[in-house]
């Protein structure tokens, strides 16, 4: 019997959904989701400490939300893959939808 790579997607899932319901962090992954950008500028375009960035980046690298590329002294952060750019973008596009009041 083939074991599937994922034990229990549900809880692999819900751990990514509450990684990303995190308001900082999730506000970190939109700015990586137009083109790679280094920690300092995430800082500066957020008002947050660099510290707090590389926390946060951490986690979210670890989960593979983010990848890291380092040019020269500077890691530059963006979305992991497209699966987490069309999931971000197609999620923002639903909130932005006009949706009629409900009944």
């Amino acid at each position: 019997m083939a074991h599937s790579l994922v034990e229990n997607p549900v809880s692999e899932l819900a751990d990514l959904f509450r990684l990303l319901g995190d308001n900082t962090r999730l506000r970190i992954v939109l700015t990586c989701l137009d083109k790679p950008i280094a920690v300092n500028d995430i800082a500066s375009k957020l008002d947050l400490s660099n510290s707090l960035v590389s926390h946060h980046l951490r986690l979210l690298k670890a989960a593979r939300i983010v990848k890291a590329d380092r040019h020269g002294k500077q890691v530059f952060y963006a979305t992991a893959d497209q699966h987490i750019s069309d999931i971000l973008t197609n999620m923002l596009e639903h909130i932005a939808e006009p949706h009629p009041e409900a009944d």
